[in-house]
């Protein structure tokens, strides 16, 4: 059975490994951004968008469905540089288990 005790000693680790990836996921903030840098979002780990910034030349009156597409393709850019961020994380905390399809570990 030493075996089985150096399988728990190993899932043990990993799961510390998950949980600190967890929180550092949670710490994370990425930014997006469309129009050559024109618009920028900023979105945290938890995926709640926190900032929309951008250039004062975009807001001229009749422009509204310009500027609507650009803090959409913004967030679109945020949201896939997160979910990197985040698949990268967890494939790291996971360890060789990463891609071995385990129910619960998504990457």
């Amino acid at each position: 059975m030493k075996d089985l005790g150096g399988l728990m000693k190993q899932a043990q680790a990993m799961q510390q490994k998950l949980a600190d990836a967890q929180a550092r996921l949670a710490e994370l903030v990425v930014e997006g951004t469309s129009g050559g840098g024109m618009v920028k979002v900023t979105l945290k780990g938890t995926g709640e968008l926190s900032a929309v910034d951008m250039d004062e030349s975009l807001l001229v009156p009749g422009e509204a469905d310009v500027l609507s597409d650009l803090i959409v393709a913004a967030h679109a850019d945020a949201k896939r540089k997160l979910d990197q961020a985040q698949a990268d994380m967890m494939r790291e905390a996971a360890g060789p288990l990463a891609g071995m399809g385990i129910p619960g570990l998504k990457f």
